[in-house]
């Protein structure tokens, strides 16, 4: 019996959550000889076509492209898993979406007529469906060894779905924006991180994106409070994970 596949697939992003995989480094060598790695460029050229039991995407679809391209990669696919900011939220080129992508074009681009894009950055799940999104800009290498496993097991993955507070909690640290005045996304951010920033006494930047249980527009005083006005507010949610946080705004 031939092993399970496992493909990898890049749209627009920065190769960091692939780059998380490769770091695995003993993990994936243990996992390599349980599946076989039909498609994975940032490690090897080897290629070869589907179906794959299990396909990982990073990035989001930002050309026309790349719009025809997911639904190939998920016809291909008998699991679709989309991994990081970029392929569950659009990432930070979502700010497009608020903007005149084709102003930027002229802006940066000497020949723009050359450049084929759309005018959003959207995630991979509004175009086909997907069976599970792990969020992070970069994903974590636990949590995404796990929902590796958990696939190939034939499982549910393990993804705790609280906010970043609740690992705060866990490892002992002092909240910074009850202590020191700092804002700080953590209570409307989806754990996996491991409170990084606030456990060095910095706010959460929300690079996981919006938690399971959300209340954006409760935490808006607080950030008022601790010093940001409207503009600082906006911008502090404008990053990585921006339209799925505006999302949440809108509710």
């Amino acid at each position: 019996m031939s092993p399970p596949t496992l493909a990898v697939f890049k749209l627009a992003s920065c190769d960091g959550c692939q780059l998380t995989l490769l770091d695995c480094e003993d993990e994936l060598l243990g996992l390599s000889g349980q599946v076989e790695i039909a498609h994975f460029l940032e490690a090897s050229s080897a290629v070869r076509p589907g179906p794959y039991d299990l396909t990982l995407v990073e990035g989001s679809v930002t050309t026309p492209a790349d719009a025809e391209r997911v639904h190939e990669i998920r016809a291909a696919s008998r699991h679709l898993v989309t991994i990081g900011a970029c392929a569950t939220a659009g990432g930070i080129q979502a700010l497009r979406d608020f903007a005149d992508v084709e102003e930027f074009s002229r802006t940066v681009y000497a020949r723009p007529d050359y450049i084929d894009t759309l005018a959003t950055s959207t995630p991979v799940s509004a175009h086909v469906d997907v069976d599970f999104e792990l969020r992070g800009c970069p994903v974590d290498r636990r949590q995404l060894l796990e929902v590796i496993t958990a696939y190939l097991a034939g499982r549910k993955p393990d993804i705790p779905n609280n906010s970043v507070c609740f690992e705060c909690k866990r490892r002992g640290t002092v909240c910074v924006t009850v202590a020191h005045g700092t804002p700080c996304l953590g209570p409307v951010t989806h754990a996996g991180c491991g409170a990084i920033c606030p456990a060095y006494g910095r706010g959460c930047y929300g690079c996981f994106g919006p938690s399971g249980s959300v209340n954006l527009p409760a935490l808006i005083p607080v950030l008022h409070r601790d010093g940001m006005d409207d503009r600082d507010a906006e911008r502090f949610l404008h990053t990585f994970n921006t339209a799925a946080f505006e999302k949440e705004l809108r509710r």
